[in-house]
């Protein structure tokens, strides 16, 4: 989440600047590592990367996308072992 720090930071520095081009080729560049994030979380709690898609339907979409991210991580599943499980030694 730490790219979302960054993001702000060149907002900030964008909007002190009266410039929204810094803005507009940060946000495309952290497109695709956004949406890997999130089909990533997506796949920790069981769900396939396609629910991002649901965020396209206003309001209601990023509200069950919030929700969805939330939701712990549940065990193996599909897509690999749980991320937070700890191995035993």
């Amino acid at each position: 989440m730490f790219y979302v720090l960054f993001y702000i930071g060149a907002v900030i520095v964008d909007g002190i600047l009266g410039t929204f081009i810094i803005s507009l080729l940060f946000s495309l560049t952290l497109l695709i590592p956004s949406l890997a994030i999130g089909a990533r979380r997506l796949h920790d709690t069981g769900r396939t990367g396609w629910w991002l898609l649901i965020g396209l339907v206003p309001l209601i979409g990023g509200i069950v996308l919030l929700v969805f991210f939330i939701f712990d991580s549940v065990e193996d599943n599909q897509y690999g072992p749980n991320p937070k499980a700890v191995p035993l030694a």
